[in-house]
């Protein structure tokens, strides 16, 4: 009986695959291609899309009509709170959103105009001072979101909020953490809001100098605390909140109670207090 061989194709030494009579490759020999890794704000993405998924949590059906919802000015010691909300045109996209405080000053009012321009509709709204000082600063800003919703031309069928908690409004509505970074229609609420904001201080400077709402927005700053020992706190400067309080105190001046002292400003913002810091208040 013979014995049937099967001899199995081996790959080449480098000796035979660097002699001339070596086979080069084969004909329908393919280079292999190589991708680009995704990016961290695409994992992020698509890790924070899972999870929503996962628990179900994920609303937007393809009719949706979508709007993102963001505000500025939480954590500033003066001036309101505003928010602003917007729905973006498919057909008109806008390059360049991102989280406003991830942007120069010059590339927010740029974005802005684009904003307007494009925009199937957008709103801003705010509360002001005294809604802050008799509600509370998370109050005051709900009910801002909650304008801003309402004050569209177009009614949304979604909302999508940037941060962990959602006002209470008439349309379905989604917390997006991060989502001033993550969803374009975010980061353009995010944009409106600030610019808007940022002028209205702006224009209180012009009645106040000596504060220097035109540099920092009313927000804790060194120069914004010196201010406050010197000259004492104006009528646009929120009495719930610790710093100003005690610099009435320090004036001889006794505030009778509010809604909620807010004794640490930082607690207000994911990150560092300062003018292009309106990160959404954690749990």
């Amino acid at each position: 009986m013979t014995e049937k061989t099967i001899k199995r194709a081996q790959a080449p030494t480098r000796a035979e695959s660097s002699s001339p009579s070596a086979p080069i490759a084969t004909p329908n020999a393919v280079p292999a291609l190589t991708r680009k890794p995704p990016s961290q704000v695409a994992l992020k993405i698509a890790a924070r899309r899972k999870a929503a998924r996962q628990a179900g949590l994920l609303f937007e059906s393809p009719d949706d009509v979508i709007c993102g919802v963001d505000e500025a000015g939480r954590g500033p010691l003066a001036g309101p709170v505003v928010a602003a909300a917007v729905i973006l045109d498919p057909a008109r996209p806008i390059r360049g959103l991102n989280d406003s405080k991830m942007l120069t000053a010059q590339a927010r009012e740029k974005l802005y105009d684009r904003i307007v321009e494009r925009s199937l509709a957008w709103s801003v709204a705010s509360a002001s001072v005294e809604e802050i000082d008799t509600l509370n600063i998370l109050h005051a800003t709900m009910l801002a979101m909650r304008r801003a919703v309402e004050g569209l031309s177009v009614a949304p069928t979604l909302a999508k909020i940037d941060g962990n908690r959602c006002p209470v409004m008439p349309v379905r509505s989604e917390a997006v953490i991060g989502g001033d970074a993550l969803v374009p229609s975010i980061s353009a609420a995010s944009i409106i809001a600030k610019v808007t904001r940022d002028r209205m201080l702006t224009q209180l400077h012009e009645t106040f100098p000596h504060y220097g709402f035109d540099a920092h927005a009313g927000y804790g700053t060194p120069q914004h605390l010196a201010a406050l020992r010197e000259h004492g706190p104006c009528e646009h400067h929120r009495r719930s909140f610790a710093p100003v309080r005690e610099a009435y105190a320090l004036h001889g001046v006794v505030l009778p109670g509010v809604a909620t002292v807010v004794s640490d400003v930082a607690a207000l913002e994911d990150d560092a207090v300062g003018p292009d810091d309106d990160a959404f208040m954690p749990a």
